[in-house]
């Protein structure tokens, strides 16, 4: 095993140019979003010390997106309700996220980030910039901003994709995390 790595993501991909078929770049692109999402769940794993990704997502939707219901959280962040729900109630414990009634819908509440809420929330995108920033520090600007866009682009049309699969609203498990948030 490579220095660093994590172990099975061992570059295995085969160099995709212009010239390559459509299938050639769907398995080449394939190989590489399992291998990104292996070192993004390595990535993750040392930074659950912070709360975890489901309290950066959460809040994240909630400080961007503003006050909202947790049916509409959940749709948002791309998550099971009942994920959001266990979330939420974890988050509300810890003073991050405020409950309150829906003057819209008595029946229901609506969720807030709170100060301290939106304090972790921008210490967690500190964080992340900040070892985007070195990660990304010896790549040219040009090649930063190609990944930037392309990325993008990929995100936007798997976005489009999965909503119409499933439709507003529809349960969308844990298949997502981070939607469209912009942060």
């Amino acid at each position: 095993m490579s220095k660093g790595l994590v172990p099975g993501c061992d570059r295995a991909a085969p160099r995709i140019t212009v010239e390559s078929a459509l299938e050639e770049a769907a398995a080449g692109l394939g190989t590489e979003i399992v291998r990104f999402s292996r070192l993004l769940a390595a990535w993750k794993q040392r930074a659950k010390t912070d709360g975890g990704a489901a309290d950066r997502v959460l809040l994240a939707r909630l400080v961007v997106g503003g006050d909202m219901r947790a049916t509409d959280l959940a749709a948002d962040a791309f998550l099971d309700l009942s994920t959001v729900s266990r979330q939420v109630r974890s988050l509300v414990e810890r003073g991050l996220v405020t409950r309150r009634p829906d003057p819209e819908d008595r029946r229901g509440s609506l969720l807030a980030a709170t100060d301290a809420g939106r304090a972790a929330f921008e210490n967690y995108r500190r964080q992340r910039d900040a070892e985007l920033a070195e990660l990304l520090a010896p790549w040219s600007p040009e090649d930063r901003a190609d990944l930037i866009r392309l990325l993008g682009r990929l995100n936007e049309d798997m976005a489009t994709r999965q909503h119409t699969r499933l439709g507003p609203g529809g349960d969308q498990g844990a298949a997502v995390e981070q939607g469209e948030i912009r942060t």
